[in-house]
């Protein structure tokens, strides 16, 4: 347990802030079973990929693992659209299990955030039957996404399209990003009943039957408020639902419930957690571009940026900054890097120029503890 790349450093900061909170939380007792629980197995979870999964193989066998549980997922929820069994609400598909997959929403946000993976092996991969299998599994997975009637998932799924699009489709952005939107409003249009209407409800609250959009958009306006009020180290971990909720339901927002719950502190340390390894698969990215044809390093990191970035959408609409989604993100993204880094020689470390070239410090020189001078 001795790596600690900036990432583990940050989700230890994230941790301690957790674990500061509980004392001055409104209902300790309550604080201290979110810290104990779900989230706690997270952080050693996280610490642990980091530490073992140092070949090609265990990181894609991590990958497959939750590609194959998208995919049962996706079919099981296209399964009870044919046998019209959708009933949540009477009208979406339902989760499976108790765990991390039994809401709805949690569903469709695993599978937001493995469908890049799938677009990123097929574009990978050689022979017509690979990338038919991958392109296979991305199509049920965008069936399930539609069917889980999720709004930020369904945006999650814009972004992730356009983002892997405009990146491999670089002379042509302007074209490949209005096929993309139309192929959006296609999917709107083509969805079953309700789909469209729901989708609208992000903007006009009232079209939602339910009323969910309005609950929402005031327990977001709420959690801001309590955030505010409580900038330090918030209000506990897990009080927000009991403690300071309108109708006794969570934020909604991963950034306000972590603001709300642990601070301003924790937020930044939680934001950071997630942009860090971003820009550092970007720049493998970069790296990779004109070889990426041979590599096996620039589609993975491309799928896995988009993966961040479905995240970072969806987690608007969702309270899941202590459960496993983002850890595991993160955790691919980092190995990725680790295995780029042993490969390769060097450490991804961005630096810029005057003239804002980006360029890479040697590992040497960095290890070495020498000041790098660039001419």
């Amino acid at each position: 347990m001795t790596a600690r790349p900036r990432e583990v450093n940050l989700v230890l900061l994230f941790c301690l802030t957790g674990l500061l909170s509980i004392p001055l939380a409104i209902n300790s007792q309550e604080a201290w079973a979110e810290f104990s629980g779900t989230f706690i197995r997270c952080i050693v979870i996280f610490i642990v990929m980091i530490n073992v999964v140092r070949t090609e193989a265990r990181l894609k066998g991590l990958l497959f693992l939750g590609l194959a549980s998208s995919i049962w997922l996706s079919v099981e929820a296209i399964n009870d659209y044919r046998l019209g069994l959708m009933t949540v609400e009477g009208y979406r598909a339902a989760g499976r299990g108790t765990g991390i997959f039994g809401n709805t929403n949690d569903m469709a946000l695993h599978l937001v955030t493995i469908l890049p993976i799938s677009v990123a092996l097929l574009c990978g991969s050689k022979g017509v039957v690979r990338k038919s299998l991958y392109g296979v599994c991305a199509a049920l997975m965008i069936s399930a996404i539609v069917l889980s009637y999720s709004r930020g998932a369904f945006l999650g799924m814009v972004v992730v399209l356009l983002f892997i699009a405009l990146k491999l489709g670089r002379r042509r952005r302007v074209e490949i990003a209005l096929g993309v939107l139309g192929f959006a409003v296609a999917i709107v249009l083509l969805a079953p009943d309700k789909y469209g209407s729901r989708l609208l409800s992000i903007v006009i609250p009232s079209l939602d039957p339910e009323g969910s959009a309005d609950s929402r958009r005031g327990e977001l306006f709420r959690s801001i408020y309590v955030a505010l009020r409580h900038p330090l180290l918030g209000i506990g971990m897990g009080n927000y639902q009991p403690e300071m909720s309108y109708k006794g339901l969570v934020t909604h927002n991963s950034y306000t419930q972590v603001a709300s719950e642990m601070g301003m502190t924790a937020l930044a340390c939680y934001t950071m957690f997630i942009v860090t390894p971003l820009k550092k698969l970007a720049q493998i990215g970069r790296e990779t571009f004109e070889t990426r044809r041979e590599s096996r390093f620039y589609y993975l990191a491309l799928g896995l940026q988009a993966s961040l970035l479905a995240y970072l959408v969806s987690s608007i609409f969702l309270s899941v900054a202590y459960v496993w989604y983002v850890y595991y993100l993160v955790a691919y993204a980092v190995c990725l890097r680790r295995l780029y880094e042993a490969e390769t020689g060097r450490v991804v470390v961005p630096e810029k120029r005057k003239d804002g070239e980006i360029v890479n410090v040697p590992e040497a020189s960095l290890s070495s503890g020498r000041e790098v001078v660039m001419t």
